[in-house]
C-alpha cells in the first residue's frame, strides 16, 4: 500500500468494512484473509470492521463465530471498532452472548458493536433447538435479557453480568443495532434507541419491482427516527455492496461478477432478471463496480447515504480474492470516501 488518506473535515457517513468471509479458501485462510482486511482497513482510516454469522454453510459465509473471531482481530488493532452484523439472536443462548460480549468488550477496551437480527437460514434453526417459525418471539426475549444484563440489572434468577461494563465507559446496552428490511422493525429499534442496520440490498415491493434501494428505505428511516426517544443520538448503518478497482481490471472483475450475481440476483431484489444485460443486474441488485470515479458517481445518487450516520462496504456479491479487496478498500477510503465527504479518522495507525 503506497498512499494514505489525507486528513480532511468530512460530515457524511463514517467509514466502514464488513466481510462474510467468502473467499474461495480454507477457513482459516478466509480468517487470515478478514483479518488482512481489518487491519488494512484501520491503516486506511475506517471507522468500523464487521462480520457477519453464518452456520453450516460455507458458501453461505464463513463464520459462525463471530466474537470468537473478533476478539482475535481486537489483538490486532487498536483503534478500528469492531462489531457483528449480524448475530442470529434467535439461535443463541443470551446469557452467553452477554458473556462473551462483555469479555471481547474488556479486551478491545470498549471497541465493540453489537449488531443482532431475527433471521438467517431456515433449515438451520432446528440445530439450535428453535424454529423459524417463532423466531420473533425468541429474539424479542432473548434480546430483553441482553440488555437487561448489559444495562446491569439482574436477571430474575438474580445474577449479574461479569464482568461489568467499566465506568469510563458506555454500557454495552448503549451499542446494540436491530437489522431490519420493515418498518416496523425499525420503529422497535428506534424506540429502544438502538442502532439501525439497512442491507445492502433487499427484495422490492410486488407493486414496484423497479424501485431503488433508497425508495425502500428512506421510509424505514423516517419511522425509525420517529420512535427515537428525545435526547437518544440516531445511529443509522447502511452497508452497501462496493468493489472499487483500477481501470485495467474491471473487464475480469466484470467476467467473473456476472455468473456469480446472476445465480443470486433473483433471491436478492424478489423478481426475475433472467432478461438483465450485466449493466441492468449490476443497477438492480445494487452492486457498485467500477474505477473510483464510476463508484463516487453511483454513490452521489444514493439518498440513504445522506440520512446514514455509518456505511460498511463490502465486496460481495463479487468473488472477489483478497487482493481484490485490499485494493478496494485503499481506494474507498483514498479516492470515493474524500469524493463524497465520508468521515475517515485522521490518526494514521501505522
Amino acid at each position: 500500500m503506497t498512499s494514505h488518506p489525507t486528513d480532511h473535515q468530512a460530515t457524511g457517513p463514517k467509514l466502514g468494512f464488513f466481510t462474510r468471509l467468502l473467499e474461495d479458501a480454507p477457513a482459516a485462510q478466509r480468517y487470515r484473509f478478514a483479518l488482512e482486511q481489518i487491519e488494512t482497513a484501520e491503516d486506511f482510516g475506517f471507522h468500523s470492521a464487521w462480520v457477519a454469522q453464518h452456520h453450516f454453510s460455507a458458501a453461505e459465509g464463513g463464520l459462525p463465530s463471530p466474537l470468537v473471531f473478533l476478539s482475535h482481530a481486537a489483538a490486532r488493532t487498536r483503534r478500528i471498532r469492531l462489531g457483528t452484523a449480524i448475530i442470529t439472536l434467535p439461535m443463541e443462548n443470551a446469557v452467553r452472548v452477554a458473556e462473551d460480549a462483555a469479555v471481547l468488550d474488556e479486551l478491545s477496551v470498549g471497541r465493540l458493536e453489537i449488531g443482532l437480527g431475527s433471521g438467517g437460514n431456515p433449515k438451520s434453526f432446528p440445530a439450535f433447538g428453535t424454529s423459524f417459525e417463532e423466531r420473533r418471539e425468541t429474539f424479542a426475549d432473548n434480546l430483553a435479557t441482553l440488555r437487561t444484563l448489559f444495562a446491569g440489572g439482574p436477571l430474575p434468577t438474580a445474577h449479574r453480568l461479569y464482568p461489568a461494563s467499566s465506568a469510563d465507559r458506555a454500557n454495552l446496552d448503549r451499542r446494540l443495532w436491530q437489522a431490519t428490511f420493515s418498518s416496523g422493525g425499525a420503529g422497535a429499534a428506534g424506540a429502544a434507541g438502538d442502532g439501525l442496520m439497512l442491507s445492502r440490498t433487499q427484495p422490492r415491493p410486488q407493486d414496484d419491482p423497479g424501485a431503488r434501494l433508497d425508495e425502500v428505505q428512506l421510509p424505514v428511516i423516517d419511522t425509525y427516527l420517529s420512535q427515537l426517544p428525545d435526547g437518544v443520538e440516531p445511529r443509522i448503518l447502511a452497508s452497501r455492496t462496493a468493489v472499487v478497482a483500477d481501470a485495467a481490471d474491471l473487464p475480469r472483475l466484470r467476467e467473473i461478477t456476472e455468473p456469480a450475481l446472476r445465480a443470486e440476483a433473483d433471491r436478492l431484489v424478489g423478481y426475475d432478471t433472467s432478461g438483465l444485460s450485466l449493466d441492468e443486474l449490476l443497477e438492480a441488485t445494487d452492486t457498485y463496480l467500477g474505477t473510483p470515479e464510476q463508484v463516487s458517481e453511483r454513490l452521489h445518487r444514493d439518498r440513504v447515504l445522506d440520512r446514514a450516520t455509518d456505511v460498511s462496504f463490502q465486496v460481495h456479491s463479487v468473488p472477489a480474492t483478497n487482493e481484490t479487496a485490499l485494493r478496494s478498500i485503499e481506494l474507498l477510503a483514498t479516492e470515493v470516501a474524500p469524493a463524497l465527504g465520508f468521515a475517515v479518522t485522521k490518526e494514521r495507525v501505522h
